[in-house]
Formats: C-alpha cells, structure tokens, sequence
C-alpha cells in the first residue's frame, strides 16, 4: 500500500475513481506518450536549434531585433558562429550529440566569463537563458537526434 492510499484511509476521503478506472487511465496516458513521444522529442530538438541559431543571427547580422552585428573575428563573433553552425546542425538533426557539445561547452564558457561575475544567482546575473540552453543541450547530447532527423538518412 502506497503512501497516498494510506493518507487516504486515515483522513477516510472516499475513493472516487475505482482502481480499474486508475489502471485504464493510467495505460491510456502511458499509450498516449509512447504515441507522441518521438513527435514531441522533435518538436523540443527542432525549437532549441531554432532558438540557438537565431542567438547567434543576432551576433553576426543583426537580425531578430539586435542593434549591430557583432565583429566576426571578435569573441562574440567566435561565438555567433559557434551558435549559428551547432544551432542549424541541432535544427536539422544531424551530428546532434557533436554540435550539443560545442554549443554545451560555449554556454559554460558564457556564463563563466559573462554572467558568473555579477553574482551567484542566475536570475540577478541575467545567466538563465545559457543555463536553460546548456541543459536543454545536456538532454540533446543524452538522447542525440531522435527518430526524426537527417541523422536518419545515413547508415550508422
């Protein structure tokens, strides 16, 4: 007997659903996330590659609402490239594992050399958004390209 069960039982709450009724929802949803497993996974790989790539537009052509392009053989023009490159690669799916270890590595580096400095706290420092990237990386590098990817078209 589960926790929930017995919490159940001491505060004598009536069981509203039978546990029949709790299997076949819980079959239902674990069908349900098996059919759309592979979609969704895509759908997470393809928004990361897009919103890393257009990180890195803004650096190098100033596009997306950034002021001026940045100096390409600065070092955020090295890692205007950096995103770009790993951001299209991540988008399309191939060499996913590769370019979420460059991008991964160039986060860090980011937030080391950038954010770090101002603080601890991510949320004062401004140095969420290359957390969120390196962990959404950290996944990509784990699970690679998915069903769904150029990666697909070559034999392994």
């Amino acid at each position: 007997m589960n926790i929930f069960s017995q919490l159940q039982k001491s505060l004598k709450i009536p069981q509203i659903v039978s546990q029949k009724e709790t299997m076949f929802l819980k079959h239902q949803i674990h069908h349900l996330r098996e059919q759309l497993e592979d979609f969704l996974y895509c759908l997470f790989r393809i928004f990361i590659g897009f919103l890393f790539f257009s990180h890195g537009a803004q650096k190098l052509f100033g596009w997306f609402g950034a002021q001026n392009p940045q100096p390409l053989f600065s070092l955020m023009g090295v890692a205007g490239i950096v995103e770009v490159i790993t951001g299209i690669l991540i988008f399309i799916g191939l060499w996913t594992r590769i370019a979420a270890f460059f991008a991964a590595g160039e986060m860090v580096i980011a937030y080391l050399m950038v954010h770090a400095s101002q603080g601890i706290n991510p949320l004062v420092n401004k140095g969420e958004l290359a957390l969120l990237f390196f962990a959404a990386f950290l996944v990509l590098i784990v699970y690679s390209s998915g069903k769904w990817s150029l990666q697909q078209l070559f034999p392994k």
